[in-house]
């Protein structure tokens, strides 16, 4: 029988926008946060295995208030991002923002052998998001075949500022060709929308990346090598992020992996900044109105 999947959830994150760690933050009917409503969808898609990237400076009150309930549910793994622990053995610098999202999931590497899930901690991506997910890393057999879950970039956007995408080219096959971030998108007042870092004009129906990846072990080698290039061209800035669609980008680029682009209907929201958990809080007691998550 084959291995099943792992999801790896990154939970790293400062939460500098939204004012505090977002990925603990309690909403909705059941007041818990999003990552509840994640390892629920997962286990229920069939992941039997949680990896939790975070930092060790709150391990101890994540492993309380979430840890336990994924422990419940699914063999569940703790990995910390530490700063000072660099691929390649590359010399530390000063710097108090994590690394970034590649970094996330490199951290993760001793305890991955399995293909696996990637995905945010603080957004909500749909139970379909998972299933479709699963069944992708559950079915395909080659190690150089990877997938990605996309979303429609009108439908992930905040209204109390700009947010970071990933935006995709796809080809006719339904493989990615090309995944460009962009980190400062927002919907102007005549309804284009803008990546103002590059003064980009974006599309409601573009396809865009909301870190939900399905990977093979074999990204972790591939990760080391991008982020060498990476750390010569940025350790002097402290404020650099090294990305998985960057990544994935250059692995698509050099033929290495295909990347076959699964569209989901589900319904994404996150909380980027504060002033988001209005909106979370109506959309998960919806849910719980319909008779969703009644169990949770």
């Amino acid at each position: 029988m084959k291995v099943k999947p792992t999801l790896l959830i990154m939970a790293a994150g400062m939460g500098s926008r939204f004012g505090s760690l977002k990925q603990m933050q309690p909403l909705g009917p059941h007041q818990k946060s999003l990552l509840h409503y994640t390892v629920y969808d997962a286990v229920h898609a069939g992941f039997a295995k949680i990896v939790f990237v975070i930092r060790e400076s709150f391990a101890a009150e994540f492993k309380e208030f979430i840890g336990k309930y994924s422990e419940s549910l699914a063999e569940t793994v703790y990995c910390y991002q530490d700063i000072n622990k660099l691929p390649a053995g590359l010399p530390a610098v000063e710097r108090e923002k994590p690394w970034g999202t590649a970094h996330a999931v490199w951290s993760a590497r001793k305890v991955i052998n399995e293909p696996f899930a990637v995905l945010n901690a603080d957004d909500f991506y749909g139970g379909d998001a998972f299933q479709k997910a699963y069944d992708f890393l559950a079915h395909s057999g080659d190690d150089n075949e990877y997938c990605l879950i996309g979303y429609r970039l009108g439908a992930t956007l905040s209204e109390n500022g700009t947010v970071s995408r990933g935006v995709c080219q796809v080809d006719n096959a339904g493989y990615l060709t090309d995944v460009k971030e962009f980190t400062k998108i927002k919907m102007q007042a005549d309804a284009e929308i803008i990546d103002e870092a590059t003064d980009t004009l974006l599309h409601t129906d573009d396809m865009v990346s909301m870190n939900f990846w399905g990977f093979k072990s074999g990204i972790f080698n591939e990760i080391e090598k991008s982020f060498v290039d990476f750390y010569s061209k940025n350790s002097n800035n402290p404020k650099s992020e090294f990305y998985i669609p960057t990544v994935v980008d250059g692995m698509i680029k050099k033929s290495i992996v295909k990347v076959k682009a699964i569209p989901t209907a589900a319904k994404w929201f996150g909380v980027t900044y504060k002033e988001d958990t209005e909106i979370v809080n109506k959309a998960l007691t919806e849910f719980e109105r319909n008779g969703f998550y009644k169990d949770l």
